[in-house]
C-alpha cells in the first residue's frame, strides 16, 4: 500500500526524478500493481463485472511494446497475506471504504473495484507470452527489491514502499512510464519515464538514508499510524502552502533532517516522546510496532534470482514449511495455484476475505452462493477437525465476519492435502463434480475447456434461481467468446458493449456476480485438485457490458435474432440443453432441482430442435466444434422434447410475457 501522502509529496516536488530513456534493461515488474494500472489506463468497465478480453488485449500491448526496446520484465505477484497480523487492521480499513464505496458504483461512478478474474487473466495472458512470472508466497515487495539490487536493475511498481529500499537503480513510477508510445532513436527504440532514486530523496530533503525505514514507520504506512503527533508544526517558516498530509510528511522530514547525526535509536526515542496522552506500556508497544515496520526495509538475499535463471523453485518461509506439501511450493510458484487458495490467512489464521463486487447493498452478498464450494476447499486443506474458517464478507454495508465449517465429505474424504497430485483422477474429479452437484456423464459433448463453467452454470442455475434472460445472455457470450477464439478472430464482436454507459439494473448485476463467485471459488478448487477439469480461457468467457446488453436485449427479442449463424446456434442451443436437463438417472416424478429445472426447460422452450433434426445435425455440429477444441467427438441427445416452436411462434407476446415472469 506505501508510505500514505508520499506521492502526493513526490509530484509536488518533481525535481526529485530523472527523466530517462529505458531500453535494453531488464525490469523487474510488481505485478499485482501493473495489472490494475493496466486495467485503469484502459478505461475499462469495473461496475458490470469486468471486461476482460479487453483488458488481455491492453496486457499483451504492454508487454509487446517492452519486448521491442529490449527490455525483459520479470513478473512478481504477490501470494496473499503473510505471517504476521500486522497489517489486519489496514486490510480491514480498506475492506471497509469498498463497501461503504458500493451505492455511488452502482449509480455509475468508477470505484476501483476489480474484477474478480482480474490478476487471473493478468496471469493466463503472461504465461500465454512466456513472460518470467512468479508467484511469491505472502507479500511480494521484499522480494521484488531484493532481485532488483541484485541484479542492479530498476523495479517497475506503483507502490512508494519501493521509495524506501536502498535500490541502486530506483523506481520506476508506473504513472510516468510512457508504455504506450514507444519512440525511437535511430534503429532503437525506448519508453520515456522517469526514475527515482533514493539519493535524490535524501539530497533534497536533507536526511540520513539510515532513516528512510524510520520516516516511513513514523509517517504511517501500512503497520503504523502515528496520528496523534502534530508533524505540521515542524514545518520550515516560509514553507508554500500544502495539503494537511504533505505538511506532516514535510515537518516529518524536518524534524529527521535536524536530528541526521543521532542513531536510529535515539531518534526513536525522541519521536515517542512527542506521543501525547499515552501510558509507558502503550508507548513501548507503539515502539515496538515501528520496530517491526522497520525490519521490512532490511532486504534478504534474493531466493528468486535462481528460480529465473535456473527453475528451482524457492523454499517456503520456515513457519510454512511443516503446513504446506512439497507439491504445492512449485505449483504456487509456477502459477499453477491461485493466490487466494494457499496463504497465510487460511492455513494459518483461519480466515478469509472475500472480494466485495458491485451490487445493491439491500440484498444479500453473492458470495454466500458459492460458500458450500469454498467449504470443501477449507476441508480440503485444512482436514478433518481443522477448525473453523472466519470469513469476512459484507452484510449490508457493514463487514461482518461469519465462521464457517470446513467440509470433508463424499469422495473428498479419500483425498489427502500432502498427496493430491497422486490422487486418482476419477477422485479428484468427483469430488469437484459432487460439490458443483453434476454428474459427470452430463457433459458429455462439451468441449472441455467450457465443462467447468458449463458445471458452475448448473450449480448457480440451482443456487441463485436467475430468470431466463440471465441464463440465456450469459451462455450466448460464453459461446461467442469461445467460437471467435476457436476461429481466432477479432474481438469485433465486442464491439456493442460501448452502447452500455449506465449504471447496472442491481438484481441482473446481483445475479451475475452470483455467477462470477461461483466461478471464481469452483476454479480455485479445480486448481487446488490439481485440475481434474481443463483450465478454462477465463478471458473469453465472460464481458461484463456485454451479457448486461444482452439480457436487455433478450426481453423483446431470442439468441439467434441476435446472433446469426449456424454454428452459434448449435453449440448455444447445445450447452443450454445440458445446463438445463436433469443429471443422468434423476427420477423424473420426484420434486426438488431436478424437476425445477426439467419445468423450466419446457416452459422457456429451450431445446427448439426435435430428435429427428438433433440426429441429423449433431454431427455436423460435432466437425466445427472439434476444430481448435481438445473435446472428444460425443454425439449425446438432450433427453426431453419441449413444445413444437409453433407454439411460440402462434403467440409471441403472451410467451415472452411468462418468460419475464420467471420459472413458472
Amino acid at each position: 500500500m506505501g508510505v500514505k501522502g508520499l506521492w502526493s509529496l513526490l509530484e509536488g516536488n518533481s525535481q526529485i526524478y530523472t527523466d530517462i530513456h529505458f531500453r535494453d534493461s531488464k525490469l523487474v515488474v510488481d505485478g499485482s500493481s501493473l495489472a490494475h494500472h493496466i486495467y485503469n489506463m484502459a478505461n475499462l468497465d469495473q461496475n458490470h463485472g469486468g471486461e476482460y478480453l479487453a483488458f488481455q488485449a491492453a496486457v499483451q500491448a504492454f508487454f509487446k511494446n517492452l519486448a521491442d526496446c529490449g527490455i525483459k520484465p520479470y513478473v512478481l505477484l504477490d501470494g496473499g497475506s503473510g505471517p504476521s497480523d500486522i497489517k489486519l487492521n489496514r486490510r480491514m480499513d480498506l475492506q471497509r471504504k469498498r463497501v461503504k464505496k458500493i451505492p455511488d458504483a452502482l449509480k455509475g461512478g468508477k470505484m476501483d473495484f476489480y474484477a474478480l478474474f482480474t490478476t487471473t487473466v493478468f496471469e493466463e495472458t503472461l504465461n500465454d507470452m512466456k513472460v518470467p512470472l512468479i508467484r511469491c508466497f505472502g507479500q511480494a515487495d521484499g522480494q521484488l527489491a531484493a532481485l532488483a539490487r541484485e541484479w542492479s536493475c530498476p523495479v517497475l511498481s506503483t507502490d512508494t514502499d519501493f521509495y524506501i529500499y536502498n535500490l541502486p537503480e530506483g523506481v520506476l513510477p508506473l504513472d510516468h512510464f510512457q508504455w504506450d508510445s514507444v519512440k525511437a532513436s535511430g534503429a532503437r527504440s525506448y519508453i520515456s519515464c522517469k526514475r527515482y532514486t533514493t539519493s535524490s530523496f535524501c539530497s533534497l530533503f536533507n536526511i540520513d538514508h539510515q532513516l528512510l525505514p524510520v520516516f516511513s514507520a513514523l509517517a504511517g504506512n501500512d503497520y503504523v499510524d502515528l496520528r496523534d503527533v502534530k508533524w505540521a508544526s515542524y514545518v520550515p517558516a516560509g514553507n508554500p502552502t500544502m495539503k494537511f498530509r504533505t505538511a506532516s510528511l514535510v515537518g516529518l522530514l524536518s524534524w529527521l533532517g535536524a536530528r541526521k547525526d543521532e542513531t536510529t535509536e535515539d531518534t526513536l526515542t525522541a519521536a515517542m516522546a512527542l506521543i501525547p496522552n499515552i501510558s509507558q506500556q502503550a508507548r513501548t508497544e507503539m515502539r515496538t510496532e515501528v520496530q517491526n515496520a522497520m525490519l521490512d526495509y532490511r532486504l534478504p538475499s534474493s531466493s528468486l534470482r535462481r528460480f529465473f535463471s535456473e527453475g528451482i523453485v524457492p523454499p517456503l518461509p520456515p513457519e510454512m514449511s511443516s503446513r504446506v506439501p512439497e507439491w504445492v511450493r512449485a505449483s504456487l510458484s509456477r502459477g499453477d495455484l491461485g493466490a487466494n487458495i494457499l496463504d497465510y490467512d487460511i492455513l494459518v489464521h483461519r480466515r478469509k476475505f472475500l472480494r466485495i463486487q458491485v451490487e445493491c447493498s439491500h440484498l444479500q452478498s453473492s458470495n454466500l452462493t458459492s460458500r458450500p464450494v469454498r467449504q470443501v476447499m477449507y476441508g480440503l486443506l485444512l482436514g478433518q477437525g481443522g477448525g473453523e474458517v472466519e470469513e469476512w464478507d459484507r452484510d449490508g454495508l457493514d463487514l461482518v465476519s461469519v465462521k464457517v465449517q470446513p467440509l470433508v465429505q463424499g469422495a473428498a474424504q479419500r483425498l489427502r492435502l500432502d498427496t493430491l497430485p497422486q490422487a486418482d483422477h476419477t477422485v479428484r474429479l468427483q469430488v469437484c463434480l459432487e460439490t458443483l452437484g453434476v454428474e459427470e456423464g452430463t457433459l458429455e459433448g462439451v468441449p472441455a475447456h467450457l465443462r467447468l463453467p458449463v458445471a458452475v452454470t448448473r450449480y448457480w442455475l440451482r443456487r441463485a434461481s436467475p430468470e431466463p434472460t440471465l441464463l440465456k445472455a450469459l451462455l450466448m457470450v460464453m459461446v461467442q467468446g469461445e467460437l471467435t477464439r476457436q476461429t481466432g478472430g477479432t474481438t469485433g464482436w465486442q464491439g456493442d458493449t460501448n452502447h452500455i454507459t449506465e449504471p447496472p439494473y442491481f438484481v441482473v448485476a446481483q445475479s451475475f456476480n452470483k455467477w462470477q463467485a461461483s466461478l471464481k471459488d469452483a476454479s480455485q478448487l479445480n486448481l487446488l485438485l490439481c485440475k481434474p477439469l481443463p483450465k478454462p480461457h477465463f478471458s473469453w468467457l465472460y464481458q461484463g457490458r456485454l451479457v448486461h446488453r444482452r439480457q436487455k436485449q433478450l426481453q423483446e427479442r431470442e439468441p439467434e435474432d441476435i446472433v446469426q449463424g449456424d454454428q452459434f446456434r448449435r453449440l448455444y442451443r447445445r450447452l443450454l440443453g445440458v445446463v438445463t436437463q436433469p443429471d443422468p438417472g434423476a427420477n423424473r416424478r420426484t420434486g426438488g432441482p431436478e424437476a425445477q429445472l426439467r419445468a423450466s426447460m419446457e416452459h422457456l422452450h429451450l431445446n427448439t430442435l426435435d430428435y429427428q433434426e438433433e440426429e441429423e445435425e449433431e454431427l455436423g455440429w460435432a466437425e466445427g466444434l472439434d476444430q481448435g477444441s481438445d473435446c472428444p467427438r460425443v454425439s449425446v441427445r438432450t433427453r426431453y422434447r419441449t413444445k413444437d416452436r409453433k407454439d411460440r411462434s402462434r403467440n409471441p407476446e403472451l410467451w415472452r410475457k411468462q418468460e419475464r415472469e420467471g420459472w413458472g
